[in-house]
């Protein structure tokens, strides 16, 4: 009886070590999961699996991916949608895990951003652009949230609804918020958090932070009102030998426990909607935009992001003749409120320099600012605001003097009127035979079009015709990157 005893022990101990016979795995992985190194010491101890992370960022695994560099047993990235874009057919993939791309803000700046509600990109990018809000964000040649946070930016400045397509992506319209940017991960965070007011990252890296003990101030986690990219972390088998391992591997994520496991310890979220949530992650997600469906966006993008960052000059020449009166300068303060004030994306921005000229039939006032923060802003809006009408129509004059000005920026042209006034268009052209910068003319509804034919004919002039759409409109069509 003890002999059959010790028999059937024997056998059961066999059966037992052959269902978890350890395996090790390579594992091309996302830099971001290394945090998950308890849980993978679980999976271990359960499975008899032990997996092996070579972390890089998600962008150039994505990259080693698509052209076959990767020579690990499994892929686990934060998200396979890169990969998507460049390759046909996709390895076999498991979602396991999820956690948005987020803004994590010291209290004080989240209040300010909060005022008026649950801030947005736009936002976000106001307060940058002014240098009133400074953060890390990763390089996005590499690094996935530095990417998603291109999408979730460049997405909610194209206001459409939709996914991304290449016409879309507007370099001026990332320069704001970019202007804030410092280059560098969640995980120099903590040795760098006195040089930024925020860090741009995933939820749980955010959640993670405040849990460290290392920050001196809690982070605010912000999601922002126009929509976050949301990430699913799938597992990707690239050797289907590994194919019983990576079931193992799949399944054992999935159960309730595991799910729990990373929840608590590495704050992502669940992939059960209807499972328990912990702390900050009971906060709703929001809208999850949708993610570009073409390579050529996401590398419209990253030129975008390659020319923007740096700061224009331009000069506008603002027609303060009688002519203007009522509508038209009314339409003309607004505008500049907005571009002075909060504008989103489109105001002026920290380090561009805006020289107003307002003429008549002389030259009745100019004034240069160069952005340092919101009282520029301030002063700039007041010129516009506050300025008085006169007699007479200088164009030619308010030109030349604009060129004057301008060294390598661009000077933009507003009016509504035709030249009776100051220079004539034959000493302009004498004096200036070739224009000195790139020249729009925004043409106001009672512009003569005849008399502005005599500006808009001339090389490297753009005419931008306002009664088709609203001045404000017309003149964020000026605003662009250097190319």
């Amino acid at each position: 009886m003890v002999r059959i005893l010790v028999v059937l022990l024997l056998v059961l101990a066999g059966c037992t070590l052959t269902g978890n016979e350890p395996t090790t795995l390579t594992v091309l992985a996302s830099s971001e999961l290394a945090d998950l190194t308890p849980v993978l010491e679980d999976l271990r101890r359960d499975t008899g699996v032990e997996l092996k992370l070579d972390t890089k960022g998600t962008v150039q695994a994505s990259d080693d991916l698509a052209t076959g560099n990767a020579k690990q047993d499994l892929a686990w990235l934060s998200t396979n949608r890169y990969l998507k874009l460049r390759s046909t057919q996709l390895p076999l993939s498991t979602s396991t895990m999820m956690s948005p791309l987020v803004i994590g803000v010291k209290p004080a700046k989240a209040r300010q951003l909060k005022h008026k509600g649950p801030p947005s990109w736009a936002d976000v990018a106001a307060s940058a652009g002014i240098g009133e809000l400074r953060f890390g964000m990763a390089d996005p040649r590499r690094s996935g949230s530095g990417l998603a946070a291109l999408i979730g930016v460049a997405t909610a400045a194209a206001g459409t609804g939709a996914a991304l397509r290449p016409e879309d992506v507007k370099c001026d319209k990332l320069q704001s918020f970019l202007v804030g940017r410092r280059d560098f991960d969640a995980g120099q965070y903590p040795a760098r958090q006195d040089e930024v007011d925020a860090v741009v990252t995933h939820e749980s890296e955010v959640l993670s932070l405040n849990a460290s003990g290392k920050l001196r101030e809690q982070l605010e986690v912000i999601y922002p009102r126009d929509g976050i990219v949301l990430l699913d972390y799938p597992l990707m088998l690239l050797d289907h030998q590994k194919r019983a391992a990576y079931d193992k591997v799949a399944d054992w994520l999935k159960s309730r426990a595991a799910q729990r496991a990373i929840m608590e310890k590495t704050f992502r979220r669940p992939l059960d909607p209807d499972m328990p949530r912990t702390g900050m992650l009971r906060e709703p997600l929001g809208t999850a935009l949708y993610f570009p469906g073409t390579q050529q966006v996401l590398d419209t993008l990253l030129a975008a992001y390659d020319r923007a960052g740096q700061s224009g000059k331009v000069v506008l020449a603002l027609d303060f003749s009688a002519s203007m009166r009522d509508a038209r300068i009314a339409g003309l303060r607004q505008a500049f409120a907005t571009l002075t004030g909060n504008g989103g994306f489109d105001q002026f921005r920290l380090g561009e320099s805006v020289t107003v000229i307002r003429f008549a039939g002389q030259i009745l006032e100019e004034r240069t600012v160069t952005i340092g923060g919101q009282a520029d802003l301030d002063a700039l809006r007041d010129v516009v605001a506050s300025g008085g009408l006169a007699g007479g129509t200088a164009i030619w004059s308010a030109l030349d003097r604009a060129y004057q000005l301008v060294q390598d920026g661009t000077v933009v042209l507003i009016t509504d009127g035709e030249n009776n006034a100051g220079t004539s268009k034959e000493a302009f052209l004498a004096a200036r035979p070739k224009l000195p910068a790139p020249t729009f003319v925004i043409r106001l509804d009672a512009a003569n079009p005849a008399q502005l034919a005599e500006v808009t004919s001339l090389n490297g002039v753009t005419t931008v015709d306002s009664s088709t759409e609203s001045l404000l409109e017309a003149v964020k069509q000026i605003r662009g990157c250097r190319q």
